[in-house]
């Protein structure tokens, strides 16, 4: 079962985390490959954060998977990941860092 937790500093009481769950769900399941009926994510806002030495918005991700991952699937499932957060809580993808597992 892909599984992708996500924790920002972005305040929660801007987004809809219902609406971002989805689309990190859509996003997880097609870069991994696998049906979204077993795909899990969740999501952790005000996260107290530095990026860089600067505080504006970022996020940290993790994603574990049986299979389905490595080497150039990596970059795929970053992307897919990094877009979302970019268009779902205005992270930009150079300030977003994910350890596949």
């Amino acid at each position: 079962m892909p599984t992708c937790n996500i924790i920002t500093n972005v305040p929660g009481n801007s987004v809809d985390n219902s609406d971002i769950l989805k689309a990190l769900s859509r996003a997880v399941a097609s870069s991994v490959g696998k049906p979204e009926q077993w795909v899990m994510c969740s999501l952790t806002t005000d996260k107290p954060m530095i990026y860089g030495g600067v505080e504006a918005p970022c996020a940290y991700g993790e994603l574990m998977s049986i299979g389905a991952i490595g080497g150039e699937k990596n970059k795929q499932i970053s992307a897919a990941i990094a877009s979302v957060l970019q268009q779902k809580l205005s992270v930009d993808p150079g300030r977003f860092y994910i350890k596949v597992i």
